[in-house]
């Protein structure tokens, strides 16, 4: 396995927001919460967003919503962000239209604090489910899903992140196949239900977590009062899974503090990362398909 690539500590705030129908009005949102988090001591040198953050999440809503990355009016919007006021941003996910092929894809687009895109996450396990008295969705009934797991850099930080979106975080392989690349954390906008949030939600970030002794993100967007009601809960487990911040179902900003010592000395006390059986079973990580960007 790569060494962990994380510095001494990480300043992180997840924005915990309503996404409404309006798309400026969302931007709006995205930039009110931006300010007021940079306005914390100590500063945060990472914000990340929910995913669909500038649309309803609805599939028969994303083409509607759907922009061309980098080029669009909501990747513009964060690079300009980032660069104003001096932070990187995992942009939570919005509809991606792919110009080449017409297809719409839900993609977390991550920027550095100069403003410079440096990773694209194209969801990879599209939400297609059916729950008895629950919830049916298909998110394949509109979007194409990608083809790539994603690690990436903050240099500044030097920090190394693998990225998933919402489902992606129910297959353990993307981040196992970030771990042993060297990321110390994993990072998931998503929008879980009241249906699926309270059985789920922080089970899998406490088991992702655990199984690669890294750090967890999950940040949700806040719930409204009808439409698609999203879960909420943003949280951050740490490497041993334990809950260091989690927020409720409300508007909110969730502060944690990442620290390179508790991923090493986790990673230390129960060696997991060299134990491995590659012998038994296949190293995930040697034929992963990872993207470059």
């Amino acid at each position: 396995m790569s060494a962990v690539t994380l510095k001494s500590s990480l300043q992180v705030a997840l924005l915990q927001f309503i996404s409404g129908i309006d798309k400026s009005a969302n931007l709006a949102k995205v930039a009110e919460f931006a300010r007021k988090a940079i306005s914390h001591d100590p500063k945060p040198d990472l914000l990340v967003l929910p995913e669909c953050f500038n649309s309803p999440y609805a599939v028969d809503q994303f083409r509607k919503y759907a922009e061309i990355i980098p080029t669009g009016e909501t990747s513009v919007f964060l690079s300009n962000l980032a660069r104003e006021l001096n932070v990187a941003i995992i942009g939570g996910s919005i509809p991606e239209l792919d110009e080449a092929s017409g297809n719409i894809y839900n993609t977390s687009v991550v920027y550095d604090n100069a403003g410079t895109v440096i990773a694209k996450h194209r969801k990879v396990h599209l939400f297609d489910i059916s729950i008895p008295s629950g919830i049916t969705f298909r998110e394949s009934d509109t979007l194409k899903a990608g083809n790539k797991i994603t690690v990436f850099d903050l240099p500044k930080n030097e920090t190394r992140f693998g990225l998933g979106i919402c489902y992606d975080i129910r297959f353990p392989e993307l981040a196992q196949v970030a771990s042993r690349r060297g990321a110390g954390v994993m990072a998931y906008p998503g929008a879980f239900n009241t249906v699926t949030g309270p059985k789920y939600w922080t089970k899998f970030a406490v088991a992702r977590a655990i199984d690669n002794q890294n750090y967890v993100l999950m940040c949700s967007p806040a719930r409204a009062e009808s439409g698609y009601l999203a879960y909420g809960h943003s949280m951050v487990v740490d490497p041993n899974g334990d809950v260091i911040v989690e927020l409720d179902e409300k508007e909110g900003i969730a502060y944690a503090e990442l620290r390179k010592d508790i991923v090493e000395l986790a990673r230390a006390s129960i060696p997991i990362t060299i134990q491995r059986r590659f012998d038994v079973y296949p190293d995930v990580s040697k034929d992963s398909v990872v993207s470059d960007l």
